[in-house]
């Protein structure tokens, strides 16, 4: 039974599903699904529905379209409606046949007029809303009629004019018929702004405040980004859109119909949200907009050749706009819960027998007390320490949670000061012999502050693998790190699938999201060395020179990985049933190894990682602070040799001084102790300990 349940979570594609929920592009994924559907259902009606002859047409047809539904994306995105779109659009038609007709200004002229125009008519929709906070619907709505009624009395006078007068502009013509590599110039013209689009809204600042103020505009006023500012001037892009549409218009049909723009508020609205634009706001992007179009465009174009009424196909667009409006508030609620149900996915691990820690047990973890007196350092004025290193001259190094160094000054380390800033939380660090201290930050990747404290970035990303589903190019967790003699950093990345705060999660998972990282300064290339592992931690170098220690927390073993060497590429288990959950490795002045233990298994937990089935179920039921966790309030250290012996171990029962011990460092004949949720620093003298003892990386990183 426990072989069918192994292989089930091993290979049963749980986390494949909630990874792919998760993904940004699975909001696309749904409107180029429907586009493919809507090819493929008047495909099958219609003969030669999509033909190449017909291409030229559609593409004109589509990027007209296509401009009004981004100026509407954008409008949505921030969080507004524009229904004012049709009527702006009809104005700076018939206001571009104008100036090009009547007047006999030239193009470039006549389109700016009425780009100016569109903006202006938008503009009036952005002072209304955004510096008057009008509603939206209304004042568009408003906006709408009165548009479309001054469109209507100026065509009544100008419209004669303009139908018959024909200039001579070539530019004119080129702009709306012409071709440039047998595309349209309108095609490039729109492929130009897209592209800019995109940039604008994932690249550049102004884009990320319409989307900060599109998701939360209460959020987004308080942390003071210019709200009114930004709501107005998405009404006045909208506007801007729509004249370069209506300017394509004109110059293609030189038509100034009284229907110009009738109804087209729907076709928009209804392509930006079939495209997945969403309409609370905060939502969208350049590609769903042109997905949409598409849509809407085949939809029309496909029920104007099945000899469909005008009337029944807006009837038929409305209700397609209503399905999509439902869609998109329930998929957007629903898909935050599929994911929430398929994310985590827990792993069937079975642990070795584990081995007694009782006082009287003589096993080689046998409890002591020999922590309890442990001298403290900066006793509340620290937090979460998680590792510590010294320097050459004695002074002692720390991270705290608020993404501080904080260097304490020997010899008795009573003052202290925040030697940098980082922004992350440091983990693992290690000082050089030129003084430089690496980092391991994280959510940020690999850092160095130099020895005149400035800080620079090593690495935040890796080689990504080509067939993970994951998106492992960039480093979550980086945890602890040792220097190879040659100047090649390895550390670990204790999950690929969760940030920082949410550790405790990769431990209910107890699945192999970790791996072990390569940054080589020769090259500058990082690379991923291991990968599978059940959240590794602590990193040393071995004697060799060729080969790391690391240990794997969840597993609760310790492995070696040779990188260079005869063995190059293996992995042996060194220990495979500790009584703890490993953290940091570090060299110990004999030769051996310090290993913190930052918490004990019980038996309890150790059933809990062969229920995989249970806790999933606790993970959908109960909130995070009430999840069944491993014990991590019962501090120990103990030393062991490269071929896994136990030498020695400390305890600090009941956890008094050090709750949870994350790392150690041996220096001089003290042991100095880290733990990431203690609000000090242990010393601790040893005995038989070489007073000269400095644990100094190289210094060429």
């Amino acid at each position: 039974m426990n072989n069918l349940v192994k292989l089930r979570y091993r290979f049963w594609p749980d986390k494949i599903f909630g990874e792919l929920l998760q993904k940004p592009w699975m909001e696309t994924a749904v409107p180029l699904l429907v586009l493919l559907g809507t090819i493929a259902f008047f495909s099958s009606r219609i003969d030669n529905f999509i033909s190449m002859a017909n291409l030229s047409d559609t593409l004109r047809q589509a990027c007209e379209l296509g401009f009004v539904v981004l100026g509407m994306s954008i409008v949505l995105i921030v969080g507004g409606i524009d229904l004012s779109v049709g009527s702006i659009y009809a104005l700076c038609n018939l206001l571009a046949l104008y100036c090009v007709n009547v007047l006999g200004l030239p193009m470039v002229p006549a389109v700016a007029l009425t780009l100016v125009c569109g903006g202006m008519l938008g503009a009036v929709n952005g002072l209304l809303i955004g510096y008057l906070r009008m509603r939206a619907f209304l004042t568009t709505m408003v906006t709408l009629i009165v548009y479309k009624a001054a469109h209507d009395m100026l065509n009544a006078k100008v419209g004669v004019q303009i139908s018959s007068n024909f200039p001579d502009a070539p530019a004119w013509d080129f702009l709306g018929i012409g071709t440039f590599l047998s595309i349209p110039v309108i095609t490039w013209v729109f492929a130009v702004v897209a592209v800019g689009g995109h940039i604008f809204l994932t690249r550049l600042r102004a884009g990320w405040h319409v989307m900060a103020i599109g998701g939360n505009r209460r959020s987004a006023y308080n942390t003071g980004l210019p709200v009114k500012r930004v709501v107005a001037l998405s009404y006045a892009a909208s506007g801007v859109f729509a004249a370069t549409a209506a300017i394509f218009y004109a110059s293609r049909l030189a038509s100034p119909g009284a229907d110009t723009g009738k109804g087209m508020e729907i076709v928009v609205l209804t392509a930006a949200i079939l495209g997945g634009i969403r309409l609370g706001g905060g939502k969208g992007s350049v590609m769903k907009a042109i997905l949409g179009t598409l849509i809407i465009l085949l939809l029309s174009n496909g029920m104007l050749r099945m000899a469909m009424s005008a009337g029944s196909s807006r009837v038929i667009l409305a209700t397609i706009l209503l399905a999509a409006a439902l869609l998109d508030i329930r998929w957007f609620k629903n898909r935050h819960k599929a994911v929430q149900e398929l994310y985590v996915s827990p792993n069937y691990m079975e642990l070795p027998p584990l081995q007694s820690t009782d006082a009287q047990s003589g096993s080689p973890f046998a409890q002591n007390d020999r922590l309890r007196g442990v001298e403290t350092i900066g006793l509340g004025e620290v937090e979460s320490p998680e590792d510590v290193a010294l320097d050459a001259d004695d002074n002692l190094y720390c991270g705290n949670r608020h993404g501080d160094i904080i260097r304490f000054f020997a010899p008795d380390y009573t003052r202290h000061e925040v030697y940098a800033h980082i922004g992350g939380q440091p983990l693992g660090m290690a000082m050089t012999k030129s003084g430089d201290l690496v980092v391991c930050v994280g959510g940020m990747g690999l850092y160095r502050v130099t020895a005149d404290r400035k800080v620079e970035k090593i690495t935040d990303e890796t080689n990504r693998s080509l067939l993970s589903i994951i998106d492992d190019s960039r480093l979550r967790l980086a945890d602890d790190l040792d220097i190879a003699p040659d100047g090649r950093v390895f550390f670990s990345e204790a999950t690929v699938r969760y940030e920082m705060h949410e550790w405790p999660t990769d431990s209910l998972e107890a699945r192999g999201n970790g791996r072990i990282i390569c940054y080589d300064p020769r090259n500058g290339k990082t690379t991923t060395c291991l990968r599978n592992l059940v959240f590794p931690n602590g990193i040393v170098m071995a004697s060799d020179g060729q080969s790391i220690l690391f240990a794997e927390s969840w597993a609760c073993r310790i492995s070696r990985y040779w990188f260079d060497g005869p063995k190059a590429g293996k992995v042996e288990v060194v220990i495979d049933n500790l009584p703890g959950y490993p953290d940091n490795l570090n060299r110990a002045s004999d030769g051996t190894y310090w290993l913190a233990i930052m918490g004990l298994r019980n038996p309890v937990f150790d059933l809990a990682m062969r229920k995989p089935a249970f806790r999933r179920r606790m993970s959908k039921k109960l909130p995070g602070d009430e999840w069944l966790a491993p014990n991590i309030n019962t501090g120990c250290i103990a030393k062991i040799s490269e071929s896994g012996e136990v030498l020695d171990v400390m305890w600090d029962l009941g956890g008094e001084n050090h709750p949870m011990i994350t790392s150690m460092r041996e220096h001089r004949g003290y042991l100095y102790i880290g733990g990431i949720s203690n609000n000090r620093i242990g010393r601790l003298k040893l005995d038989n300990a070489d007073p000269n003892f400095v644990d100094l990386k190289v210094s060429h990183v």
